[in-house]
């Protein structure tokens, strides 16, 4: 077995759902292996409560003059719903044809814990890590990390650092080694049409009053033109447009909508015209309609109009759009196109800020160079953006003042919250291998 796996399969049993009440037990007990772990290994090991759940760290020996890096990771995993949907039990890691299935295994356990054995080997033999290290693995990433940002305010001084290095990013494909410069900002709400105040006999009523779910559907078309552009007023006033480099580069990774169409099974792929399907995933805003619905929805007939109805809306956005500006646009496109005879509801969700890092700068050129030596010279690194949001990015960079390296280690078809989650061996031997050529780069 691949030395370091075992771990990795222990700490993939903790069923650590962070949204689920009746597993805090198992959060708790994934965080106290973490804790036992670091002091194992040599690391000096601290287990701090917030108002969810504790958020742990280990440091080695500081010295002066070193550079100190954090590495981040999370142990809080998505629930494993559908379970029917499950080759092999959830939470029970199985290995079929090189791959880890099990959830967590790629978001975010197989990564943080292949950065854990490059350090566990590092000091197992005889080595002193090159640099300052504070290694911080959160137990609430799935939920939005509510109580990261106050607490790395806090603990500002303690904290203090001169980078962050994250491997909860993708890669292109298997084998090519993957920066991440970039990743899209997100605000979210819900919107509920109110009618009737109680559900309505349609053959006696229909036609006299408003249905929400017709209301509900007539505005959400209102969300985009024909061409897949959105269209709220101002919503592109602030995006910044891609430099003729980072397409260039992009087009080198070769034509990718055949690739995506099969990932996907989608019948056909949609999108923004003018743009193609890397530049709409990784670049351009979006408005999503992630849930929709009103009214029955058992098995047969109900005739009635329901009394309410509502969606929900995530809204994906790219430098320099500010989640609680586009927000307000959006709220006022609703309540200016919202059909007459219901009441407007909006509740605001969670938000993140988009972020991007110069990918030529010194520490963007150390974090090539590693990923290099851990990925081998065949294929040239992959400069890319990403389509998803990590809040926390930025949240570093607003209290701590400094840059993230995001660098890939999962597959496209990781299968990341869904069923039958996976993380190959081979990206977990490679982790290890990065974590070491990282801290060397870096020093």
């Amino acid at each position: 077995m691949t030395p370091g796996l075992d771990d990795l399969l222990t700490v993939l049993r903790f069923p650590s759902v962070s949204t689920d009440p009746k597993h805090k037990p198992d959060v708790r007990a994934n965080a106290d292996w973490l804790v036992n772990k670091f002091r194992a290994i040599g690391l000096k090991p601290e287990l701090h409560e917030t108002p969810g759940h504790p958020i742990a760290i280990a440091r080695n020996e500081h010295k002066p003059g070193r550079r100190t890096v954090m590495i981040y990771g999370h142990y809080d995993v998505q629930p494993a719903d559908p379970l029917n949907e499950w080759k092999t039990p959830a939470f029970e890691p199985t290995i079929r044809d090189g791959r880890i299935y099990c959830r967590g295994s790629t978001d975010n356990k197989g990564q943080h814990m292949a950065h854990l054995r490059g350090i566990e080997e590092t000091l197992a033999a005889g080595e002193e890590l090159p640099v300052n290290l504070i290694f911080l693995i959160e137990g609430e990433e799935e939920i939005g990390s509510p109580n990261l940002k106050p607490f790395l305010e806090a603990h500002r001084e303690e904290l203090k650092c001169d980078l962050v290095a994250i491997s909860d990013t993708g890669m292109v494909k298997e084998g090519v080694g993957t920066f991440t410069y970039g990743l899209r900002g997100i605000a979210c709400m819900e919107v509920r049409l109110h009618g009737p105040s109680i559900d309505l006999h349609s053959g006696i009523f229909g036609g006299a009053v408003m249905n929400p779910n017709t209301a509900i559907a007539r505005l959400a078309a209102t969300l985009h033109h024909d061409d897949g552009r959105i269209a709220i007023d101002g919503f592109y006033d602030d995006v910044q447009p891609l430099q003729d480099w980072e397409r260039k580069a992009w087009q080198g990774l070769g034509e990718t909508n055949h690739e995506t169409q099969h990932l996907t099974g989608a019948p056909a792929l949609w999108g923004e015209t003018g743009f193609s399907e890397l530049e709409q995933r990784w670049a351009r805003p979006t408005a999503e309609i992630n849930g929709i619905g009103g009214g029955w929805q058992g098995a047969g007939s109900k005739t009635v109009i329901p009394r309410e109805a509502m969606m929900k809306l995530s809204f994906r956005l790219v430098p320099h759009q500010h989640p609680d500006k586009i927000l307000a646009q959006v709220e006022a496109h609703l309540r200016k196109h919202c059909p007459p005879g219901v009441r407007l509801e909006i509740i605001p969700g969670h938000s993140g800020m988009p972020y991007v890092m110069d990918p030529h700068s010194t520490l963007g050129q150390a974090a090539q160079r590693a990923l290099a030596s851990a990925f081998g010279p065949e294929h040239p690194i992959a400069l890319i953006r990403e389509g998803g949001s990590i809040p926390i990015v930025q949240a570093f960079k607003d209290v701590l003042g400094v840059e993230t390296l995001l660098l890939g280690l999962a597959l496209p078809d990781c299968q990341a919250h869904a069923p039958n989650e996976n993380f190959p061996v081979s990206s977990f031997e490679a982790g290890v291998k990065l974590n070491k050529a990282l801290l060397r780069e870096l020093a």
